[in-house]
């Protein structure tokens, strides 16, 4: 008898989607809709950003729309009309916002009825509570509840919340089988014929039944024909309320079957904003947007979304949906933490790189300092060596200005001579040489005390080029000797001979002995002048 009426209501439900498409058709009912593009996408992303941030306040203000009817409840009297209506209204409140609450408050109403004999009202909420035993993962428990109600003895009104908990019940169970062929199909399947039960007593034309009309035909795989209804229906609903989300969640679905991304992004999008809004904790579309935009790439909103999702099934006490977004958050965890890996070898990298730069500056700077140091050394020389130069040029000067004055003098000594007649006395003292030797003794002790400021270690050096027996011997009180004079004008770089003699009063043949002489008493005869030249100053 059960079956037969079973196939009857099958037929008729059947019926009843061939004509509704139909009048939708009929109507023009079908929309089609602009296309979505990546900029509508973002635009909507960004709206869901902004009301995700805002999730705290949507939830105190269902918790205060709660409280209230929990505060008429407490005036009213235990199973009055008006405390079986608050009780039904309290359980529908904390549904999909806190699962263990809803079911607490079925439960109560259901104990009531049963202890009052109330049998519609027991029905109701057996129907109901059989839905959130589901949801908390008491699954024999929901299937042994809803199986306690007799269908056939239901009014149409109650037939309609039958067929409705029934597809509720069935679709939450089928989602603890994901994995399980086909254990996920008998239920999903069994949601599917529910669905189909419930249209014929959906009054025609409204809301509820379009949407469900849809559902059926997604669940159908008329995908076309749900999507130009549910379209049609989007359009002219108000976006704040469940229905509006749960349409845009199955037209997100019908465009992933499409591969159309941006529409499947846009609908999940807009399912999740009204779900925010509404404080809805036990959702999918949060989750499932979720896990896309970790595909795309987009990991900083689908680790947040994901973070949410958690914490509304968390609050919520859905544990159908724990598992699912359990799995996207440690697939998203994981390969956050690859980031953070991947950020840590940069940064590793990065440090190493600077402290090379580090150290190459430090070494620069070292150079550099030196090098300045060099230069300061070296200007500090060169002013010496000027200042050196300025006290002997003066000296010189001083000399020269001496021999003037001299010269000056013994003119005027050979004039009076001439003059009295004394040209003998003026013959022996030319003769004599006495007076070029005073002033070449002058001429001496001024040179040698400026080359040797210039040329402090010249001795020293000129004896380290010499063999042992041919060093070079000072007399006390001496500076540089004749040989020693003549090395010194080689490294001031006069090195032609009519010219040394000239300035040291010797003969030419004389500078030639002095250089041969020096030249074979050398360590090393054939770089010996260039040796003298290589002297440091």
């Amino acid at each position: 008898m059960y079956n037969t009426m079973r196939k009857i209501m099958c037929l008729l439900g059947r019926l009843v989607v061939v004509v509704s498409l139909s009048v939708a058709v009929f109507n023009g009912s079908y929309a089609g809709g602009a296309e979505i593009g990546n900029r509508d996408v973002e635009q909507v992303l960004s709206r869901l950003d902004r009301e995700v941030a805002k999730r705290d306040e949507y939830k105190r203000l269902r918790v205060a729309r709660i409280d209230s009817v929990r505060h008429d409840r407490r005036l009213s009297q235990p199973g009055s009309r008006q405390w079986f209506d608050c009780t039904m209204r309290m359980a529908r409140d904390y549904s999909s916002f806190n699962n263990d609450s809803a079911l607490y408050y079925y439960t109560q109403g259901l104990e009531k009825a049963l202890s009052m004999g109330l049998d519609s009202l027991e029905t109701e909420f057996r129907m109901r509570r059989a839905i959130y035993l589901s949801v908390g993962g008491y699954i024999s428990d929901a299937v042994d509840e809803f199986e306690m109600v007799d269908s056939f003895r239901l009014s149409p009104a109650q037939k309609r919340t039958y067929y409705s908990s029934a597809r509720q019940m069935f679709s939450y169970i089928s989602n603890y089988y994901d994995g399980f062929i086909s254990s996920y199909d008998y239920w999903y399947n069994r949601s599917v014929e529910a669905e189909r039960d419930l249209l014929p007593y959906l009054d025609n034309g409204s809301v509820e039944y379009r949407l469900h009309l849809g559902e059926y035909l997604y669940s159908c795989r008329e995908y076309a024909r749900s999507r130009k209804l549910l379209k049609g229906l989007v359009e002219g609903m108000n976006p704040d309320t469940s229905s509006y989300a749960i349409v845009c969640h199955i037209l997100a679905s019908i465009a992933k079957t499409r591969g159309d991304k941006n529409e499947y992004l846009y609908y999940l999008a807009l399912s999740a904003i009204t779900d925010t809004r509404l404080a809805t904790l036990e959702v999918n579309s949060l989750q499932e947007l979720g896990g896309v935009l970790f595909e795309l790439g987009d990991t900083r909103r689908a680790h947040d979304y994901l973070i949410v999702a958690m914490n509304n099934v968390v609050d919520g006490r859905a544990s159908v949906r724990m598992s699912q977004t359990s799995e996207l958050l440690t697939v998203i965890e994981n390969d956050h933490l690859n980031q953070i890996a991947q950020w840590r070898r940069l940064i590793y990298i990065v440090m190493a790189i600077l402290i090379v730069c580090l150290l190459a500056l430090v070494i620069a700077i070292y150079f550099l300092r030196r090098q300045l140091t060099r230069v300061a050394m070296m200007k500090r020389n060169l002013e010496e060596s000027n200042r050196t130069k300025e006290v002997y040029i003066s000296r010189f000067l001083a000399l020269c200005s001496i021999y003037m004055d001299k010269l000056k003098q013994f003119c005027k000594l050979a004039n009076r001579k001439i003059s009295a007649g004394q040209v003998d006395e003026l013959f022996k003292i030319t003769k004599s040489g006495k007076f070029i030797d005073e002033q070449s003794k002058e001429f001496y002790s001024v040179f040698d005390d400026a080359f040797l400021h210039i040329y402090p270690s010249f001795v020293e050096k000129v004896n380290a080029l010499l063999r042992p027996d041919g060093q070079i011997e000072l007399a006390e009180g001496e500076l540089l000797n004749s040989d020693l004079r003549i090395l010194a004008f080689m490294r001031l770089g006069i090195d032609d001979a009519p010219r040394v003699a000239q300035i040291l009063n010797y003969s030419v043949n004389t500078i030639y002995a002095y250089r041969n002489k020096l030249r074979n008493r050398a360590i090393n005869r054939d770089t010996f002048e260039a040796d003298i030249m290589a002297i440091d100053a």
